[in-house]
C-alpha cells in the first residue's frame, strides 16, 4: 500500500510504499477515506508532542474517516503513535469509532472532530460546566477556537466572549455565536468584557494568558467566585508566568485538558455527540480536501486554505 511516511523528524512526510498494517488485539484493518492534517498531527510527525514515542519511520495521523470491514463508514481514532491514518489503510480498534449518520460529509467530519473535541471534552469532562455559564475563549480565531465558541453555546453557555489576534477572523465569530469579540492584545478590553465569566477556554497560554489572568482576577467584583481556567493549547508559549497572588486572592482554578488528563474512555464516550453535531451542521466546520498523494505540498503550506482545516483524501 501507499502511505505518508516520516523518516526524519525535521522533514515532511512523503507519499510512498509502506508495509500493510498488522492489526493487534481487537483491531481491524480499515480503508481510509479522509484524514485531517491537524496541528496535533504535525507535532506527532516532528516528534515534539508530549506523547511522542520517538520512533521512526512513522505514518502520521491521529484520526479519520474510513470504510470498515462490515461496510460501514465511520469516524475513527488511532491509538498508535507510529501507524497513523494518513495511509491507504490503517489498523483501528472499532471501539474507538462512530458510524457516520446518513448523508454526513466524510471530509467535514475528518476535519472537525479533532478541533471540536478539544473544547467539548474539556467542558464535559474536566469541569462542572454550569448551564447558562459565561465563557471566554482565548485563541478564538484558530480552528479549535472557532469551534470552541460554537461548542460552548451548544453545551449551554449563555454568553461567549471571543478573543484572538486576527481582526478579520474575529469579525466572523458573532455569526458562530460569539456575543462579544475582543483583540487578544487589548488586555484591558478583555478584562472589561470578561470580568464576570465562569470559564476560560485557553488555546494560547504563555505570557498573553498570564496577562489576561491577572487582569480578570483584578476586574472581578466577587473575586472569590469560582473561575475555571482550562488550558488546552499553547500557541503563545509552553510556560506562563502566573503570580501566586492570582491564585491566593481569587477563586481561580487552573486545569488542563488533553491526552492523559482525560482517559480514552472519556474521549470515546463523547464521540457520538461530537460527530452528530458536525454531521447535522450544528457546529460549522470549514474543510479543504486535497489528495493524500500531495501530502508533502500540503505539509509545506503550499496550498492556501484560509481558515479551513486541511483534509487529505485517499
Amino acid at each position: 500500500m501507499h502511505a505518508s511516511v516520516v523518516t526524519h523528524f525535521d522533514s515532511a512526510p512523503t507519499w510512498t510504499e509502506f508495509p500493510e498494517p498488522e492489526p493487534r488485539g481487537a483491531e481491524v484493518v480499515v480503508d481510509v477515506v479522509a484524514a485531517g492534517l491537524h496541528p496535533r498531527v504535525r507535532s506527532q510527525a516532528d516528534g515534539s508532542h508530549y506523547t511522542s514515542e520517538g520512533a521512526l519511520p512513522l505514518v502520521p495521523g491521529v484520526d479519520g474517516v474510513g470504510r470498515f470491514p462490515d461496510g460501514t463508514l465511520r469516524y475513527f481514532a488511532v491509538q498508535s503513535d507510529t501507524r497513523g491514518s494518513m495511509a491507504e489503510r490503517t489498523a483501528v480498534d472499532p471501539r474507538a469509532s462512530v458510524v457516520l449518520p446518513d448523508g454526513a460529509d466524510p471530509a467535514r467530519v475528518a476535519a472537525g472532530v479533532n478541533p471540536v473535541m478539544s473544547s467539548w471534552v474539556a467542558l464535559r469532562r474536566r469541569i462542572a460546566f454550569p448551564d447558562g455559564a459565561r465563557v471566554l475563549v482565548l485563541g478564538a480565531t484558530g480552528a479549535s477556537g472557532r469551534a470552541a465558541v460554537q461548542v460552548a453555546k451548544h453545551l449551554g453557555a449563555s454568553h461567549v466572549v471571543a478573543s484572538g489576534r486576527s481582526a478579520e477572523r474575529l469579525a466572523g465569530l458573532p455569526a458562530l455565536g460569539a456575543d462579544v469579540v475582543v483583540p487578544l492584545d487589548d488586555v484591558e478590553a478583555i478584562g472589561r468584557a470578561a470580568s464576570d465569566v465562569d470559564v476560560v477556554i485557553d488555546y494560547v497560554w504563555g505570557a498573553p494568558a498570564a496577562a489576561v489572568m491577572r487582569t480578570l482576577v483584578t476586574a472581578r467584583e466577587a473575586r472569590g467566585e469560582r473561575l475555571d481556567w482550562i488550558a488546552i493549547g499553547s500557541t503563545a508559549g509552553q510556560e506562563a508566568p502566573i503570580p501566586s497572588a492570582a491564585l491566593r486572592a481569587s477563586g481561580l482554578t487552573i486545569v488542563g485538558s488533553g491526552q492523559g488528563s482525560v482517559g480514552t474512555s472519556g474521549f470515546v464516550a463523547e464521540l457520538p455527540g461530537i460527530v452528530g453535531a458536525i454531521a447535522d451542521g450544528t457546529i460549522t466546520v470549514d474543510a479543504t480536501a486535497l489528495p493524500m498523494r500531495t501530502v508533502a505540498d500540503a505539509w509545506a503550506g503550499q496550498v492556501d486554505t484560509g481558515t479551513s482545516r486541511v483534509v487529505l483524501e485517499v
